[in-house]
């Protein structure tokens, strides 16, 4: 899968993506979604802009044309990355496109940022989610952060405790001769 930069042009189809993904019933045609979660935006073209403003790595798959997947990836330093915003079009969930999507964030990130850990949230609530993370070496740290209510009252949340459950991933290989513990 090659995983390209996200270009000013595109955030129109992006955002677009994003929301039919993430918000809604479009998003229920999918597994991923947090429209049993949240009722608002997801993002807005402006937020993904900033990221864009930022330096921030917000990478795009086309396929034919269309992006029809991206992930968000940020350096947080120290050897540390933050993905966020994985995202596979609705349509084509349930294909193991997250599970290549994922692998060439980790790829971009190890390479190309020097990343030696990958971190991200997810919602305390989507067990399947966290499942799958744990499937594909993601632990938790420990770390839980509430969702920010204040923040973002636009998104429209439909619980009154909803909190992220912090994931880390080592990026580095294995030691030889032997196997990493928590890995």
């Amino acid at each position: 899968m090659r995983l390209e930069p996200a270009r000013a042009e595109d955030l129109t189809e992006l955002h677009a993506l994003i929301e039919q993904a993430y918000r809604g019933e479009t998003a229920r045609t999918g597994w991923s979604h947090e429209a049993d979660l949240l009722t608002g935006p997801r993002t807005s073209e402006a937020e993904l802009r900033s990221f864009l403003e930022a330096g921030e790595s917000l990478l795009v798959w086309r396929e034919g044309g269309a992006i029809r997947a991206c992930v968000r990836l940020m350096n947080k330093g120290g050897g540390l990355a933050y993905l966020g915003m994985l995202t596979i079009s609705p349509a084509l969930q349930g294909a193991g496109l997250g599970k290549r999507l994922l692998a060439a964030a980790e790829d971009y990130a190890r390479e190309q940022m020097g990343a030696e850990r990958l971190e991200m949230q997810v919602f305390s609530r989507r067990r399947e989610l966290l499942a799958f993370y744990d499937r594909r070496g993601y632990r938790p740290t420990g770390e839980r952060r509430p969702f920010p209510y204040e923040e973002w009252p636009q998104a429209g949340a439909l619980f009154e405790d909803l909190e992220f459950v912090v994931l880390e991933k080592s990026l580095l290989p294995p030691a030889e001769g032997g196997s990493r513990a928590g890995g």
